[in-house]
């Protein structure tokens, strides 16, 4: 079993693109064995904030401590035990499956035999064995997605940095990619994960760290999050207007916030009962209790759907 490990730790991050913020004192860590998640919508800073993290982006403040090594001053050494994998493929479309890891392979200085059997590992690890001698172009994203994961864990990093991994993919494809960043976790190494999909993030993240416009708004593990912010049970109501709703929230000091063409309420945890009688005695055309989310934690955190 692996021994807790403090990976990464970074405080005070800014940076700015021509006189614009994009990221504001952002601080983090990441344990060895642990998933840590940037949620937030397009344009919230998750990227750029990554970036500054393995060194491809040049902060403009702060401080970045990858094991013994200070990011970006030493992010070249640091590289050697870190596995990136971004939005894009950026794979080598002349080359197949297992040609495309033997040449990334070289960056490492791994060559020859032991090059072949970590490319062999790896093709077995991420189910391309039937796909090795294919170029990208007659992959599927899916395949494409778990090709470009192969290739940065080439060097058997402490740490993996996964920049929006499954964005286009469809379902399966996101469920077969989720079961192997579970399987990396399990072997103690360290992730960082990206994303606007409440699902994946909820699914995945051992801490997540909320994001808007720049800041990190919040952070704890989804559950916490998720039970703190907004509770176990929120009700979606349709058909109904504001200042009807709004005496049910005042008197059982309940959030409530426009969603969608309808209305979402907290349910409150000690009188749920009594709110849901008197949201049935409301003229409304439909009322939906479910249970709470992390869109539900953002919406109330920030005012906006991650979408």
């Amino acid at each position: 079993m692996w021994e807790l490990l403090l990976v990464l730790t970074a405080a005070g991050l800014w940076k700015s693109y021509k006189g614009r913020e994009v990221v504001r004192d952002v601080a983090c860590r990441v344990d060895a064995g642990e998933v840590l998640c940037f949620l937030g919508p397009n344009g919230a800073g998750k990227t750029t904030t990554v970036g500054m993290l393995y060194g491809g982006v040049l902060p403009d403040a702060g401080t970045i401590q990858f094991l013994d090594f200070h990011i970006p001053a030493q992010s070249r050494q640091a590289r050697a035990a870190i596995g990136i994998v971004t939005q894009e493929d950026n794979l080598d479309p002349d080359f197949d499956v297992a040609e495309n890891l033997i040449r990334f392979a070289c960056y490492y200085g791994i060559t020859g035999r032991t090059a072949s059997r970590r490319v062999d590992e790896l093709i077995e690890k991420v189910g391309l064995q039937e796909h090795r001698t294919h170029k990208p172009d007659e992959l599927s994203g899916g395949l494409k997605r778990r090709l470009v994961l192969a290739r940065s864990l080439l060097n058997n990093p402490l740490l993996v940095f996964l920049d929006e991994p499954t964005t286009g993919l469809d379902p399966e494809s996101r469920q077969e990619f989720w079961k192997l960043v579970t399987d990396l976790r399990s072997q103690g190494c360290g992730i960082v994960l990206t994303t606007h999909y409440m699902d994946e993030a909820q699914r995945l993240s051992d801490r997540l760290l909320l994001m808007q416009q720049g800041r990190i708004v919040d952070e704890g593990t989804p559950e916490e999050l998720i039970r703190r912010v907004v509770g176990s049970k929120v009700a979606e109501i349709q058909g109904i207007m504001e200042s009807d709703l709004r005496p049910v929230a005042e008197k059982f000091n309940a959030w409530m916030r426009p969603f969608g063409s309808g209305y979402i309420l907290a349910m409150p945890a000690q009188d749920d009962e009594a709110a849901r009688l008197a949201l049935q005695e409301l003229t409304s055309t439909s009322i939906a209790i479910r249970a709470a989310n992390l869109e539900d934690v953002f919406l109330r955190l920030t005012g906006d759907n991650l979408d």
